[in-house]
């Protein structure tokens, strides 16, 4: 069902859905609200919305309601899609006086409003390009609306040279009204009927997503052949038409990007995962990097500590990019793993980036995830 504003679908949803009423979500509401009215007043000068606050309390489903209910030219994108594109657009537009210009002009020719889910900034490469191209963004009429985990303050906070950055949270506190989502709620953890999509490996058993496999194959064709991701091939468990099932070594241990979990997530109805390991483990002692070039220009700091990242991390990242492409897609993942959901990742560089996968992963175990 589709709303006219996102109060109303709210409103709808706490009435008919069982939301609880949340004073931090009812504030978001509220700002959301404003700007919806002003972009279909016509203003000329809009202020966006900067949500954010702690995994689940509903940040995602308020700007999606407020995308979704919008009658002027939009986009919805994951942050780092965005970013991607960013990065796509500015290296074809080398050449030009000022690319970044040029590339906010192309968005508002094409867009009055970009919604941005998770706003996350951990590499200084992005960090630079933000902190010009919100700026021209802003200038050039483009309104923004996003959810974060994090306040534009402490975006990037401990970030190599973070004062490049810096005039992207100007430019994001002059353009955006920032409101705390931070209830006591964690609404994906309200009860709903269940759907165990997450399993732990039991030894000298078969694997529990075999059963799970047939089930959503429905007797269809399948194949234990490698199937082709973008210019890689992936290992597979099985594969049908509609279902992917493969190991996450084979998935996460390999050199595939977020744009590869993009193309499975539109080829496949479920994916499973099995043979999911124990994520955790301590922070390797930092290194000190010296000469660091950015671009074609030296970025003057002298010595600098690299993260202290864990074992693990690298698959760790490509396993938060896949939740987060199947969470976004509604594509129910099925996991098994070595160690229960809770315990899968409680010690590394990734700390604080796996508790919004954990709490969506949580939220998967229920049927209406992918409704």
């Amino acid at each position: 069902m589709t709303f006219d504003s996102p109060l109303s679908a709210w409103q709808h949803a706490i009435e008919h859905k069982g939301f609880i009423q949340d004073e931090a979500q009812e504030h978001a509401v509220w700002a959301l609200q404003k700007c919806h009215e002003a972009l279909h007043a016509g203003a000329r000068s809009v202020t966006g919305v900067y949500l954010w606050g702690p995994v689940g309390r509903g940040k995602t489903w308020l700007m999606d309601q407020f995308y979704q209910s919008l009658r002027v030219p939009a986009r919805r994108q994951h942050f780092h899609h965005f970013m991607g594109w960013v990065h796509q657009r500015s290296f074809q537009l080398t050449g030009i006086a000022d690319p970044l210009r040029a590339l906010a002009r192309e968005l508002a020719a094409e867009v009055r409003v970009l919604c941005f889910d998770e706003l996350f900034v951990n590499d200084i490469g992005d960090a630079i390009i933000l902190g010009r191209l919100f700026q021209v963004m802003f200038d050039e009429g483009v309104v923004v609306v996003c959810t974060s985990n994090l306040p534009p303050d402490e975006l990037y906070a401990d970030g190599f040279n973070r004062d490049r950055f810096v005039p992207a949270i100007a430019a994001i506190k002059a353009h955006m009204q920032v409101v705390a989502v931070n209830g006591a709620e964690d609404h994906r953890l309200h009860p709903g009927t269940a759907r165990q999509r997450y399993f732990v490996a039991e030894p000298g058993q078969g694997s529990a997503l075999e059963p799970v496999f047939q089930s959503l194959n429905a007797g269809q064709p399948a194949s234990a052949e490698p199937v082709p991701v973008g210019h890689r091939v992936l290992n597979v468990v099985q594969a049908s038409a509609a279902v992917l099932w493969c190991r996450y070594a084979d998935l996460c241990e390999q050199p595939f990007a977020a744009m590869d979990f993009i193309t499975l997530c539109d080829s496949y109805r479920s994916i499973l995962l099995s043979e999911v390991p124990n994520l955790s483990a301590q922070k390797r002692e930092g290194r000190i990097a010296r000469g660091t070039e950015d671009g074609s220009a030296q970025v003057v700091a002298g010595d600098r500590e690299l993260p202290q990242l864990s074992v693990h991390d690298d698959g760790v990242r490509r396993f938060i990019a896949l939740v987060d492409e199947c969470y976004d897609r509604k594509v129910p993942l099925y996991i098994e793993a070595q160690v229960p959901m809770e315990a899968l990742y409680t010690e590394g560089y990734l700390e604080f980036p796996f508790r919004r996968t954990l709490s969506r992963l949580q939220e998967m175990q229920l049927q209406r995830f992918a409704e």
